[in-house]
């Protein structure tokens, strides 16, 4: 790591305290318009008004970013590295969609030298859209896993990844076994969980690609080493689900072949969770488990609206955050994934705000990976991980977003009509800068 000194940002800054799916917005902001961020050894030090700080400061180097807005990083919490190169493809859903591109994609993750190639490109594609933390599925391959960590080791990241489990209804040549994934899963676990800024989350794909002997041994490693985390899919597809119930008669649901496996827990994360029911909606309330919300990828395999209302209800509150779920996923713009969850949510009739959307892409997310200590705001003590956003990056963004002079700065209700329109309008040429620790990423 670089040595760092104490160093200053000026801008405005925007950042979520608490949740606003529960409390008035204003009550869930912090916003400065002409603020100072103070970062020392990677983390923040202090946040507050320019006027205010400044003299305290004084000494200090700042880099100038008014007529920007920095908000904390993206999290993304669902997303397949292996799957980077065959984003949009064409045509299928879910499980033949599975057959047709990734399988076959995903075999040539077993050359290492592979793996690294595409962990450079997925990383810098995240840096690029202002993503500084990912909960990540690499390949069946231990090597594909060790070349993502070396690569985002390397960038300092705060990520979190883990080895494909599967030992059935794959082809030959992905498939792992019960004993297997257990013991390289293990050793996985024991050199790159904790490491750096790294941790581990223990990844069977689904539950139809995992036998009861195999899903056995993924509880035994959560009891084993209980601070990683449980990364799967859950309910995504009508027919998947319908799969589920057939290779599962005992259970009751979909969700419940995990629960009697023991895979259900307060860091257990599941992707999409379009077809959940009430019952199935409770439950992850009740043990805390997290949902990745990833609309670009439900609407692209056509695989349903997800509940959003139903997660952030009073009756059965569930950790959500936002998954871009490249390669089924079109993008790897929280800033798009977040506009697309708008649109689910105006088709369920219901309303999700820019400052709503700004929770889930920051804190929501960093709730969902109980990391909400390290990431998720401007918090003095956390991890120093922002992004500068342009909302005037293109020439209808700067025709939609006017821009304001030092004497007349927008109010909270201004710059979150900005922030919206940034949220449906941009993408990568949005993010002006993206800061890892404190220091500038390189992509």
């Amino acid at each position: 790591m670089p040595h760092q000194t104490i160093k200053g940002f000026r801008a405005s800054f925007l950042d979520t305290i608490a949740d606003p799916f529960y409390a008035p917005e204003s009550d869930c902001v912090r916003y400065f318009p002409d603020g100072l961020l103070v970062v020392e050894n990677g983390k923040v030090k202090d946040l507050g008004s320019y006027e205010e700080l400044q003299t305290k400061y004084a000494d200090i180097l700042i880099s100038d970013y008014r007529d920007h807005l920095i908000v904390s990083g993206f999290i993304d919490t669902h997303i397949h590295f292996p799957q980077t190169e065959m984003i949009a493809s064409y045509g299928e859903q879910l499980l033949e969609w599975l057959s047709t591109y990734t399988f076959p994609t995903e075999r040539k993750f077993a050359d290492r030298n592979y793996a690294l190639e595409i962990a450079s490109i997925f990383l810098d594609e995240l840096l690029r859209n202002g993503t500084t933390t990912a909960l990540v599925f690499t390949a069946v391959f231990p090597q594909s896993t060790d070349a993502f960590f070396e690569e985002a080791q390397r960038r300092n990241l705060r990520m979190i990844a883990g080895k494909v489990m599967m030992d059935r209804n794959a082809p030959e040549f992905l498939r792992d076994t019960a004993v297997s994934s257990y013991v390289e899963t293990k050793q996985l676990i024991e050199k790159w969980h904790k490491c750096d800024r790294l941790l581990y989350a223990v990844t069977p794909r689904f539950a139809l690609t995992s036998t009861p002997e195999q899903l056995t041994n993924i509880s035994k490693l959560l009891v084993e080493f209980p601070d990683v985390y449980l990364h799967t899919h859950l309910s995504e597809n009508v027919k998947e689900v319908e799969a589920v119930a057939a290779a599962f008669p005992e259970s009751e649901g979909y969700l419940d072949v995990y629960d009697r496996a023991g895979l259900v827990g307060e860091r257990s994360i599941f992707a999409h969770g379009v077809q959940l029911t009430d019952q199935e909606f409770a439950r992850l309330s009740e043990a805390k488990s997290a949902i990745a919300f990833c609309p670009t990828s439900n609407l692209f395999l056509g695989s349903g609206l997800f509940k959003i209302e139903k997660a952030k209800s009073l009756e059965t509150p569930v950790k959500v955050g936002l998954g871009t779920d490249v390669g089924a996923g079109t993008s790897f713009s929280i800033l798009r994934t977040a506009s697309a969850a708008y649109q689910v949510a105006q088709l369920r009739s219901q309303k999700l705000s820019a400052i709503q959307a700004l929770f889930l892409a920051t804190l929501g997310g960093a709730r969902a990976l109980c990391l909400e200590d390290k990431l998720g705001n401007f918090e003095v003590g956390k991890e120093a991980d922002f992004v500068v956003l342009n909302l005037r990056s293109t020439p209808i963004m700067a025709l939609r977003n006017k821009s304001f002079d030092s004497a007349n700065l927008p109010t909270l209700t201004e710059i979150s009509d900005q922030l919206f329109a940034t949220i449906i309008m941009g993408d990568d040429r949005a993010i002006a800068a993206t800061y890892i620790m404190g220091e500038k990423a390189e992509f």
